[in-house]
């Protein structure tokens, strides 16, 4: 007896420690490859925050710059050295606002195809999954137009497509209160990159999060931010020392956003 004794609790604390260390070990590392669509408001750090409060352990890492566009990052290899360095699980990428609606001219449109297109391809060598986190339109025309080309450029590079504009103009509707854009009126408030993070949390583990109150302790970056090209995780110290070092939202704020995920408005 004595001897099945020790057995037993050999075997206890063999799986005690491989618990322990599953907790201290991160199960998910992130990549968010993006522009100021994607750090106003700090969109990864929000993301990993609402995994924590969830049960997960996440690493969330970004290649961020104010008015970047993907081609860019195809260009100059960031996301390539990134990929190559370190286990990433998932990809995330969000183009500059207009450039899939040829905003800034037709050569705009098939840059940023072709870039989602090579960033896909890259990813896959990678064993990672890819992501578009799409964009937003104030107007309900230029939404609808928006959400039919980034999901064709999706679909053309055969990854899964985050929608946000249609589900923005209907909380808008529901919740004109809430803090949708910043103060400048185009970049994201931080209702919205709580909205952003929320879509890639239910892409990426086919779920939504709980509605309780979260706090995201990490560099809540404005427009000016002070960010390049250059890899760094989503909470590590901000280039510019005024930049504010958290955000906190209620349960009520989850809850109005979560009502319009869980239902089919907004596609």
């Amino acid at each position: 007896m004595r001897i099945l004794y020790l057995l037993a609790l050999a075997f206890l604390l063999v799986f005690a420690s491989c618990r322990a260390t599953e907790r201290h070990e991160p199960s998910q590392r992130v990549l968010f490859v993006g522009n100021s669509l994607t750090y106003v408001g700090n969109v990864p750090a929000i993301y990993s925050a609402l995994a924590a409060a969830n049960g997960r352990t996440v690493t969330s890492d970004m290649i961020v710059r104010g008015g970047a566009t993907l081609a860019q990052r195809v260009a100059d290899g960031s996301v390539a050295r990134a990929l190559a360095a370190k286990k990433y699980s998932t990809l995330v990428v969000q183009e500059r606002g207009g450039d899939l609606t040829c905003s800034f001219g037709p050569d705009s449109c098939i840059q940023s195809r072709q870039a989602i297109q090579a960033l896909a391809t890259l990813a896959g060598k990678h064993g990672v999954t890819v992501i578009l986190l799409g964009t937003y339109q104030p107007h309900p025309a230029a939404s609808r137009n928006l959400i039919d080309k980034e999901s064709a450029a999706a679909a053309e590079a055969g990854i899964p497509y985050v929608e946000v504009s249609g589900k923005l103009q209907h909380l808008r509707s529901v919740a004109p209160d809430m803090t949708w854009f910043a103060a400048d009126g185009m970049h994201p408030g931080k209702d919205l990159a709580l909205l952003n993070a929320m879509l890639v949390y239910r892409a990426l583990h086919g779920a939504l999060p709980e509605p309780r109150p979260l706090t995201v302790t990490a560099p809540i970056y404005g427009s000016t931010s002070g960010l390049t090209e250059t890899l760094r995780r989503a909470d590590a110290p901000p280039p510019l020392p005024d930049t504010p070092g958290e955000v906190r939202y209620t349960s009520g704020t989850l809850k109005t956003l979560l009502d319009t995920i869980g239902s089919a408005v907004g596609g």
